[in-house]
């Protein structure tokens, strides 16, 4: 069996580094700081990082028949992820997504969706596995309105299950009904929690999450991670002191981490602390799984 399946988005990113706020147009061409060709897609960064760290992990989704679905592959595969189960698609391409970065951490972040509208839930494979993690919610339509009765099939059969939804870039926010009662975990960051809440303080996003009937775990970068049980105990964890050079799937390789944690000791503290490690090492070189830990590495700065 299975530690982890992986059900989302994966494209190459491109990711640059001291781009104007503004790009000149006119055909000008603008030298800028670096640029790096890594890994995109939180369903692919978190997959890449899960294995890194010695999950049994394999990862479903939909790429097009070209070079960049080439280098996904490549790059999952290379990681020990098992690719058997992705799926190409025949005349479309495989998403692509350019990051333009700032000092600090804040970006722009420009996507070409390619095949990732059409990935659907007959591109899931029935595999068996312990936990399966779902991530990109809104950049995927076909498998949102799916996602409820496939978590539900997973957890009839003994899987815990969670869903990083990532940014909606309609501004809307609508989840399925009953999504959330079929996540075990909701991985969102502090932005992300308070939007799909619709809250304005944390506190009350974890209340109303929880309420929905998932255990909600909220990413807050530099600051840790906080979790809300059942009963209503928050469970908090502190990030390492961290210079970033990247930010870029520092959440995923924070889920990454969290999901290695739960499956290793069923402990959510445990699980907080190993996840917000791995979202902090992950940001020490440009890309999004460069930088990534491997359990030792993890468990070595958690001591």
């Amino acid at each position: 069996m299975l530690d982890l399946l992986v059900v989302g988005d994966a494209n190459p990113d491109v990711l640059v580094h001291g781009a104007p706020d503004v790009p000149p147009y006119g055909q000008a061409e603008t030298l800028v700081g670096g640029g790096v060709l890594a890994l995109g897609g939180s369903a692919a960064i978190a997959a890449h990082g899960a294995a890194r760290l010695g999950l049994a992990t394999a990862f479903a989704g939909l790429v097009g028949r070209d070079a960049a679905g080439d280098f996904v592959l490549d790059a999952l595969g290379t990681a020990g992820v098992d690719v058997s189960r992705v799926v190409r698609h025949d005349t479309l391409p495989t998403a692509l997504t350019v990051c333009l970065n700032r000092p600090g951490g804040d970006r722009a972040i420009l996507t070409a969706s390619g095949c990732l509208a059409e990935f659907g839930p007959e591109h899931v494979p029935d595999v068996a596995a312990r936990h399966v993690h779902a991530a990109s919610y809104f950049l995927q339509p076909r498998l949102a309105g799916a996602l409820p009765a496939l978590l539900r099939g997973h957890r009839a059969s003994g899987a815990t299950t969670s869903l990083d939804t990532n940014d909606d870039p309609s501004g809307r926010w609508e989840l399925a009904p009953g999504l959330l009662a079929e996540c075990t975990f909701l991985l969102p960051n502090e932005a992300e929690a308070l939007a799909l809440s619709g809250r304005a303080a944390l506190s009350e996003a974890l209340d109303a999450l929880a309420g929905a009937g998932c255990v909600p775990v909220v990413k807050r970068g530099g600051e840790g991670a906080v979790a809300l049980r059942a009963d209503g105990t928050a469970v908090r964890a502190g990030a390492p002191r961290a210079d970033p050079v990247d930010t870029v799937g520092a959440g995923d390789s924070f889920d990454a981490g969290f999901l290695a944690g739960w499956l290793d000791r069923g402990d959510l503290a445990h699980a907080l602390a190993l996840g917000a490690v791995c979202g902090a090492l992950s940001t020490r070189a440009a890309g999004g799984t460069a930088g990534q830990a491997t359990l030792a590495e993890a468990l070595a700065h958690i001591a």
